[in-house]
């Protein structure tokens, strides 16, 4: 049964009554759903525990039966683990608060002895209750996420309202059949293999895609989304979503509050771009991520991979600033973040000083005596090789027969966390290959392999680290794997409760597991080479004592200073400098469902309104309209030439004596000259102005940058330059012809001024690869020319030396200042790409001499730009246009039979 939404949940908890023990763990008192507008619980207390009282003030400790919500130690201080995070002043301001969003709440629940109430407490296993500790302590935590229990209809309302008040915990309540649907479809069956490099879509996983669990992962993740929206106060809170369960969260926070400061972190590997592109819906979870303000990732392969998917299927590229890694997204820049986890060095340290842990240390001694402990930690899962441990074993014993009987290979299998036919070939494989082993290798009293199928808890777990002489990790594909992380900090700690041990540790870990990078000194292997495995065990236990020290002194140096408080800590860090300038950018929200996005502007950038440019043209004598072609007067999947309604609105323009008109394009001067053929006073510049004319009957000249050790204003008119030879071309066309020739999907455009190489059919890697290869090769061999050898978007261009459409306007204006003896007091320059961005900066320049007058640099499309103003699409610049020339002649004003799009225009 689904739960009734909240819309308020301070009003749920302030009515309820909640005062003892008893009350709290059953969550007793059953409470309407409340009605009203979103939420916006502002107060809740301190962090980790507590809930909303009457008052609005939160208790410090949980009130559940036997549960403190913090640990505290003896001197009743708070217990914050591990203390290698710095404590300096945090950047964060007191009223910020941390909303943590997972799949599941980092709580533990036990029925009552009534069998109809519940009792919870915190999860410390959980990296989500463990990561508060890197947070600011006067940071308030509210966890959002399902329960690991079906909790029924009828107390859904009263468990919400205990959580609340006593954990700070927002459960979402999932109809059986929807989290079915998401967790045990799309997550295991889909999400999970694709990301660890097996393709859901083969013909033994159902051979297609099931969309009806594809729109249950939407329908969960929209769920939490309205659980967030009962709590967050988007000004003041941080949202930080974790893992592959809600990959489409970010859109639906950012489509409600636009300057959310949303982070997100991937706790599993991101495939590469081939293995990530079978999956049909790729582009709406890519998109959805890139809502985020900072996503993060344990490696660098797997922040590289999401990077590559990014640029294959968005088209999208980043950048790297001062160390920092971004990807620029409708003017937000979405940082990417590469930081493996830790562990939490408290909860170990604490556990080795247990009573339960010492005895069981004993215990395992005593079992294990006279022979080296190998021990192996996984889920009992398809990726993690427990079957090749075993052969790996196997093939040890079989070439160095000297072992058996003395070393013991102990496998923990945890309980499966998935279900389905995959798991119960894992679980047959392993117990198969330990059971032949042991039959053919061992006898009554010796078993090489010990599998032991169950739960282990904590204690005895860092028992079996503590006696084990090596830690064998063969995991095929895993996100980070903290079990390395966890041996050798217990192996540590095993040396201080026996004075008489030497420090030291043996690691044999797979290359494909996340943790490995970050090992130096441990044995890596190949998982699926069994001789190379086995040939590693062999080495870990025969390898000297001091090396192994050595090695074990370097791991626990690191584990010991990146725990997992460093982690969260420098995750949150990064997330507020990304934020930072959130409050001064103005955004808008554009597209629907989840193609939904942010633009985000600068707070200067502003749109072009009509009745602004039309007073300011009036009010001039004489005036500069400098337009670019594509994507300006017309759309870009237009046909080549223009329209005869902006041929009509030019000819309007240029019949006026007060102003000069130019189309400043890249086509060729042949094609432009065609089609403004009946625009006689209109003036074209071609070729990104290399060419120019005034009019159809003047002729055409050359405009570069002349050569100088600085800029001469009065030597600037002097820039024509005699025809230059383009001998040039006969030594880069043979360079550019080579690359084309193994560049599939690359071709050369043929210009009168210049050479252009398009890479932007070709594969996006190899084709940014080639171009840096051509860029280096055309510049060796044109060095002597006067040519300049620029990449683009997806081009290399070699050009006449100082031509750009920045250098044509600034000749146009110079010789309107010599013609009238002073420059333009009104000038409109208006274009969309990243080309037309030269003439806004020269005009920014070039008119700081003239003061009073008035200049409409304008950019197409709501993007970063130079430019100050901004208009949507072509059809707003033909009526900005219409409503100048109606300015100009009168007889001109718009009509509406002719322009249909224009009937909404008032001026």
């Amino acid at each position: 049964m689904a739960s009734r939404s909240y819309s308020n949940l301070l009003e749920l908890v302030e009515g309820s009554s909640l005062g003892d023990d008893t009350n709290a763990a059953a969550g007793v008192g059953s409470l309407p759903s409340t009605g009203g507008g979103g939420g916006g619980m502002r107060r809740m207390g301190g962090r980790g525990g507590g809930g909303v009282a009457a008052g609005g003030g939160l208790p410090r400790a949980a009130t559940v039966t036997g549960i403190c919500s913090e640990s505290r130690d003896d001197d009743g201080s708070r217990s914050r683990g591990d203390e290698s995070v710095s404590t300096e002043a945090s950047v964060l301001s007191e009223g910020n608060r941390m909303l943590i969003v997972a799949h599941m709440l980092p709580l533990n629940a036990a029925p009552g002895p009534d069998g109809r109430s519940w009792s919870f407490e915190w999860d410390r296993d959980s990296l989500l209750w463990q990561l508060k500790d890197g947070l600011p302590e006067e940071m308030e935590v509210i966890y959002i996420g399902c329960l690991k229990v079906e909790v029924d209809g009828s107390d859904q309302d009263e468990v919400a309202a205990t959580l609340l008040e006593n954990f700070n915990c927002v459960p979402a309540f999932l109809p059986t059949d929807l989290r079915n649907r998401f967790y045990h479809g799309f997550c295991k069956q889909m999400l999970w293999p694709l990301f660890h490099y097996l393709l859901p879509l083969s013909a033994a996983h159902g051979g297609r895609f099931n969309r009806s669990y594809w729109q249950a992962y939407v329908s969960v993740n929209k769920v939490f989304a309205d659980k967030v929206m009962e709590v967050i106060s988007p000004d003041d809170d941080y949202v930080w979503v974790h893992d592959y369960h809600l990959m489409v969260l970010p859109t639906f926070l950012r489509k409600r509050f636009n300057k959310v400061k949303l982070g997100y972190f991937l706790h599993s590997p991101f495939p590469s771009s081939e293995i990530y592109r079978t999956l049909p819906v790729r582009d709406e979870i890519l998109r959805a991520l890139l809502n985020a303000d900072l996503i993060g990732f344990h490696t660098f392969d797997y922040a590289r991979h999401f990077l590559s998917c990014c640029s294959r299927m968005l088209g999208l590229e980043y950048e790297s600033k001062r160390g920092n890694i971004g990807l620029e997204y409708y003017g937000r820049t979405v940082g990417i973040k590469i930081m493996p986890v830790g562990i939490h060095m408290g909860q170990f340290n604490a556990g080795l000083g247990l009573a339960d842990t010492k005895w069981r240390i004993g215990e395992l001694k005593e079992q294990f005596k006279g022979k080296t402990v190998f021990l192996g930690v996984d889920d009992m899962d398809i990726f993690k090789g427990i079957g090749l441990k075993f052969l790996a074993l196997e093939e040890m014993l079989k070439q160095h027969p000297q072992w058996k009987g003395k070393v013991v290979l102990v496998q923990i299998a945890n309980p499966a966390r998935g279900r389905g036919r995959d798991i119960e070939e894992a679980q047959a494989e392993a117990h198969s290959i330990a059971d032949r082993i042991n039959r053919e290798m061992g006898n009554e009293t010796y078993q090489p392999v010990v599998l032991l199928e169950r739960h282990v808890p904590l204690y005895e777990r860092i028992a079996f680290y503590t006696i084990a002489e090596c830690c064998v990790v063969t995991a095929v594909r895993d996100g980070m794997n903290l079990i390395p992380y966890e041996y050798i900090v217990c192996r540590e700690g095993g040396c201080q409760l026996d004075a008489t041990a030497v420090k030291k540790s043996m690691l044999i870990v797979s290359e494909f597991i996340g943790c490995s990078p970050s090992l130096s000194g441990a044995i890596r292997v190949n998982p699926w080479n069994i001789e190379m495995v086995a040939d590693a065990m062999n080495n870990a236990i025969t390898l000297k004592e001091p090396e192994q020290h050595l090695r074990h002194e370097k791991h626990y140096k690191y584990v010991s200073t990146h725990d997992v408080a460093y982690w969260s800590k420098s995750f949150m860090l990064d997330l507020e400098r990304t934020c930072r300038d959130h409050t001064r950018r103005r955004c808008y929200g554009i597209g629907f469902g989840l193609g939904f996005r942010v633009v985000a502007l600068d707070p200067s950038f502003k749109k072009l309104r009509t009745e602004l440019i039309v007073g300011a043209y009036k009010k001039s004598n004489s005036r500069a309209i400098l337009l670019d072609y594509d994507g300006t007067m017309m759309p870009a999947s237009h046909k080549e030439s223009p329209s005869s309604e902006v041929l009509s609105l030019l000819n309007t323009l240029c019949s006026d004596d007060k102003n000069v008109v130019f189309i400043i394009s890249g086509r060729p001067r042949s094609k432009l000259a065609e089609w403004f053929l009946p625009c006689e006073k209109l003036g074209l510049a071609a070729e990104h102005g290399f060419f120019y004319r005034w009019q159809s009957n003047s002729d055409w000249a050359t405009c570069r940058w002349q050569n100088a050790p600085e800029w001469d204003r009065h030597n600037a008119l002097e820039r024509d330059m005699p025809v230059m030879s383009f001998e040039w071309k006969q030594v880069a066309e043979p360079v550019m012809l080579l690359y084309t020739e193994s560049t599939d999907g690359s071709y050369i455009e043929y210009k009168e001024s210049a050479l252009v190489w398009h890479h932007q059919y070709a594969d996006p890697d190899f084709g940014s690869w080639q171009a840096k290869e051509m860029q280096d090769h055309l510049e060796s061999v044109l060095a002597n020319e006067p040519v300049t050898v620029k990449s683009g978007a997806q081009i290399v261009e070699v050009t006449p030396q100082g031509v750009s459409k920045g250098v044509v306007v600034e000749k146009l204006l110079l010789m309107m200042e010599r013609e009238h003896g002073s420059l333009p007091d009104f000038v409109l320059c208006v274009g969309d790409d990243r080309s037309d961005e030269d003439m806004f900066e020269s005009i920014e320049v070039l008119m700081n001499d003239a003061p009073s007058a008035e200049v409409f640099a304008c950019t197409v499309g709501q993007k970063p730009s130079k430019a100050k103003y901004y208009l949507d699409d072509t059809v707003e610049v033909t009526k900005m246009l219409q409503g100048l020339a109606s300015a100009s002649d009168p007889s001109t004003a718009i009509s509406f039979s002719q322009f249909p799009d224009l009937a909404s225009l008032h001026i």
